[in-house]
């Protein structure tokens, strides 16, 4: 086993991340690989369904932390999957044997460590496994304040359940990094990822254009009208604020990464920016509080009142891209 310092973090993939590459001698904190990866988006897609409520994204697809982080910075990582849980366990057990600590994807639902009530079918939780203590794994999960621990069936179940987004035993690591981070190029690099997605998508409900679709969307809702509207309106609350970092929380961990990027460039236009997308992530979570009083009866049901409020938050966001592309010249 080796000595591993655990973590807890925001998200779970930026977080895994960050952690495996402090632990090879990168130190690249959670903020800065999230930033780097220009993972932050909005996407409101109806075609593509979760329990039957259109997908909503508030950054960008699983595995592409990893790979645009990798891909801008120089990071090689190497990816295993396999066809056949005892495979991926006994590789798993290798990787320890070699006190490599290494990151897996899993399923939510099938963690021995999660509380009941906070389990759900999602097959796309990244966390590191570091040792054994007998039939037991060493786990540094990185939406815990501790290190927790696994026996081997239900990790094995986990790492291998089937379905959307199936994790098919994925180990990954890093073989190959750089002695240093270029900052002055990745930063304005990745910074101008993420505007040109926001601000210059062709499709209407992706980017600051997807917000203010689902505002015109929330408008037409009937306040007296059936009960699936209201569905459609609780299901965003829970995407934006109990799946993953949800909307609000990567907004936060956005301005977070700009506030270190304008530390490291001297940049003060950069601090400017970070502030404003702190305001935004605060008007993302007074839509999920007005959302939620209004689902639970404690405000008038008022679809003009949300719709305002999420344009509000495109208003916000598009300043902030935009004063961001000044900001890199």
């Amino acid at each position: 086993m080796t000595s591993f310092e655990h973590r807890q973090t925001a998200h779970c993939e930026s977080g895994a991340v960050s952690s495996l590459l402090r632990h090879h001698g990168l130190p690249l904190s959670e903020p800065m690989v999230f930033g780097l990866s220009a993972a932050l988006t909005y996407a409101y897609i109806p075609l593509l369904k979760i329990g039957g409520m259109p997908m909503l994204a508030y950054r960008m697809p699983p595995g592409m932390i990893i790979r645009g982080l990798s891909k801008r910075v120089g990071i090689n990582f190497r990816f295993q999957r396999f066809r056949r849980p005892e495979q991926g366990m006994a590789v798993l057990d290798q990787h320890l044997a070699q006190a490599r600590p290494v990151g897996l994807q899993t399923s939510v639902y099938w963690l021995p460590y999660f509380p009941e009530n906070m389990r759900f079918h999602f097959n796309a939780h990244n966390l590191v496994a570091y040792g054994r203590d007998g039939e037991d794994y060493l786990i540094s999960d990185p939406t815990f304040e501790h290190p927790v621990r696994a026996d081997g069936p239900s990790l094995q179940r986990a790492r291998f359940v089937k379905g959307m987004l199936a994790p098919k035993g994925l180990i990954y690591y890093p073989e190959k990094m750089p002695a240093a981070v270029d900052y002055p190029r990745v930063i304005p690099a990745a910074i101008g990822r993420t505007s040109k997605l926001m601000l210059e998508t062709p499709l209407p409900f992706i980017g600051v254009r997807g917000i203010n679709y689902v505002a015109r969307k929330l408008e037409g809702f009937d306040p007296a009208g059936d009960h699936q509207q209201q569905l459609i309106l609780g299901h965003m609350v829970r995407m934006q604020e109990e799946i993953g970092t949800g909307g609000a929380g990567f907004r936060f961990l956005f301005a977070s990464f700009l506030q270190e990027s304008a530390e490291l460039l001297q940049n003060e236009r950069l601090q400017v920016a970070a502030d404003l997308f702190t305001d935004a992530g605060d008007e993302w979570r007074r839509f999920a509080l007005y959302a939620a009083k209004m689902l639970k009866g404690r405000m008038e049901l008022d679809y003009h009142k949300l719709a305002e409020q999420l344009r509000q938050v495109a208003a916000m966001e598009e300043r902030g891209y935009r004063d961001l592309r000044k900001a890199i010249g």
